[in-house]
């Protein structure tokens, strides 16, 4: 009897150990295959220009680092030899391993698109309108598939257990119900998403866009399914929720061209030559190379009790360029008022009245 246990045990310690090595050469095997995969593509890795090998190189390593060896240990898996409690739980480890592991990858392969969509357009031009358009839909469409993948994962892990299909279809007799439940408890967060696909896709907003909001200039740095980031021109960042570009009103300077008019109002006495004023103004937007060639135009806008009101347009690419142009035109006509007409800067008029013994009357 006691030959027949110590016999048996030893069968057991063998089973063991085999069963390490089967398992052990299968990772080893993925590990390997993974190895010479990344020699044969090292030359697309080390290359600068954008090709599908070198990112699906660079984006999916880590992911097949997990699914070959997993691969392997699921066609080893006939070779091991564990008691049957043991075999079922060793085959569903494997088996959900891999399905993470596949959802992994199929996470890669988003990313790779979103490599090629980032390098084939590109937001660093003047006339960036289509690509605005492009990359605003790639935010979403990317966050979407994430969302499905990791749905489906989840779903195909939780169907893999036999307990958890029976209670999914005892649970689709009651989805109409919860479904209306959900609905009445999340419509906010609802209408946020349903927000965030209509900008998509009709895209009042794009990634880039400049806008006035709240009283805040600022470009847009990013767009989820529930909020957009401006970026404020002094750095800071302006959180809104996505259904506020569908509910309130606010300016978008580059909804359909970057080009942008630019005004600066000068205030000065009536005495200014205008002609003189308006050659100077032409000499100066002329030689300035944030000026686009479009518009060059010198008005009297208004005429009020003490000054008049000129107004200098001008036209620039973008609204950065033409905040800067505004400025440099604004400092070089009032220095030029200053050096030239310095009597012509905005003056206040007074009569002032001597009472004298002989009542005389002086104006100034």
């Amino acid at each position: 009897m006691s030959e027949l246990f110590a016999q048996n045990k030893y069968l057991n310690i063998q089973n063991w150990l085999f069963d390490i090595i089967v398992i052990t050469v299968g990772i080893l095997a993925g590990i390997l295959l993974k190895f010479f995969i990344v020699k044969l593509t090292k030359y697309y890795k080390n290359k600068n220009n954008f090709s599908f090998v070198r990112s699906f190189v660079i984006r999916s390593g880590k992911p097949f680092n997990i699914f070959l060896p997993f691969i392997f240990l699921s066609i080893t898996k006939s070779l091991i030899v564990l008691s049957p409690q043991l075999f079922v739980i060793y085959d569903k480890v494997i088996e959900i391993s891999l399905i993470i592991s596949f959802a992994y990858i199929l996470v890669s392969l988003v990313e790779v698109f979103q490599d090629f969509i980032i390098y084939t357009f590109v937001l660093q031009k003047e006339d960036n309108l289509k690509e605005r358009k492009i990359r605003t839909q790639l935010q979403f469409m990317r966050k979407m598939f994430m969302v499905v993948i990791v749905l489906l994962t989840i779903a195909a892990v939780l169907f893999s257990f036999d307990g958890m299909r029976r209670i999914g279809a005892g649970l689709l007799t009651g989805v109409g119900v919860s479904g209306i439940i959900i609905g009445f408890a999340a419509q906010k967060s609802l209408s946020n998403l349903l927000a965030g696909f209509q900008i998509a896709f009709t895209q009042p907003i794009r990634i880039d866009d400049v806008l006035v909001v709240e009283g805040e200039w600022g470009k847009v740095e990013e767009i989820t399914l529930t909020y957009v980031v401006l970026h404020i021109w002094d750095q800071r960042r302006l959180i809104l929720p996505i259904n506020y570009f569908i509910e309130k009103p606010f300016q978008n300077w580059t909804r359909l061209s970057a080009e942008i008019l630019g005004t600066v109002f000068i205030y000065a006495d009536y005495s200014l030559p205008i002609n003189e004023f308006r050659n100077e103004f032409d000499r100066i937007l002329t030689k300035h190379p944030l000026w686009d060639k479009r518009v060059k135009v010198v008005q009297i806008t208004d005429s009020k009790d003490k000054v008049m009101e000129i107004r200098a347009l001008m036209s620039a690419e973008n609204s950065s360029n033409a905040f800067d142009l505004r400025c440099d035109i604004r400092e070089g006509l009032i220095q030029f008022i200053q050096n030239n007409y310095p009597q012509s800067l905005p003056k206040i008029r007074a009569s002032v009245i001597e009472t004298s013994s002989n009542n005389n009357q002086k104006s100034i």
